[in-house]
């Protein structure tokens, strides 16, 4: 609890700091872009539509009794988030090594900086999502979504969601100082846990024994819920919301136990 203290201390005092390194990613990521930031709602129609295709047309992939475009998108920018926050916090100290050598600065800050970031653009993506939602009471796809009361509980969905992302960003950043390997090796981690993740296709048509396994992915959990939300216009059950707590919070403990831990030997390897 003390390292939660602390962490969140530093994190209003670098405030400013923490605001710079956001926006050198948005100039750096959208440097001589013609549409900038409006890729982050670009992307996840046009990735939507390409996988919509191939799923649904070509495979026959579909969800009994849900819209599978808005299944599939729920699924594609959640999944993406998790993705290239925990991959750009992973890299966060290694890449930032010449700031932290003139300077002390709280190194934790550079991974949240990148989940921040990222989260900027997981909210942008949110307006072509609920665009979709809304276009399915106008016959797009061939079920309609249901907008209700339970939307006020994805925000706390989406924040459990940035707890776990910053706890494995925490640990792989840690990790990657002492093994470059980490760097290769998480790429064919994130590729597995794709597959493993619900994102275009449905648990269901997996045996019962496999379908228990999967359900102990926190991955898995948060877009089920979500998914319920949008989907079914149901809460998720107790159980479950619990478990997103659980699963954000203690990730993200162990993330800053291990990373607190290592991080005065960084100096060393990087």
């Amino acid at each position: 609890m003390k390292t939660l203290k602390g962490m969140f201390a530093n994190f209003k005092r670098y405030s400013f700091l923490m605001k710079q390194l956001i926006s050198r990613d948005f100039k750096v990521k959208y440097k001589r872009s013609v549409l900038g930031v409006l890729w982050s709602i670009l992307q996840p129609i046009l990735m939507m539509t390409v996988m919509a295709i191939v799923f649904s047309q070509m495979f026959k992939f579909k969800v009994d009794g849900t819209n599978y475009l808005v299944y599939l998108m729920t699924g594609i920018i959640m999944f993406n988030y998790f993705s290239e926050a925990s991959n750009m916090a992973m890299s966060s100290v290694v890449t930032n090594f010449t700031l932290i050598n003139k300077v002390y600065i709280p190194k934790y800050i550079f991974p949240i900086s990148k989940c921040l970031f990222v989260g900027i653009n997981f909210l942008l993506t949110l307006i072509p999502w609920f665009g979709i939602i809304i276009l399915s009471y106008f016959g797009l796809g061939e079920y309609t979504c249901h907008i209700n009361i339970w939307y006020l509980v994805l925000p706390y969905v989406f924040i459990c969601l940035f707890m776990f992302t910053l706890g494995i960003g925490l640990i792989t950043a840690c990790i990657s100082v002492f093994l470059r390997d980490m760097f290769y090796i998480y790429g064919i981690i994130l590729t597995i846990w794709n597959y493993l993740t619900p994102v275009f296709y449905s648990i269901e048509i997996l045996p019962a024994n496999l379908q228990t396994i999967f359900k102990f992915n926190p991955l898995y959990i948060y877009l089920t819920g979500v998914r319920t939300i949008v989907l079914s216009g149901e809460c998720p059950e107790l159980l479950q919301i619990l478990s997103m707590f659980l699963y954000g919070f203690i990730t993200l403990i162990i993330g800053l136990f291990v990373f607190k831990k290592k991080q005065d030997k960084f100096i060393y390897y990087v």
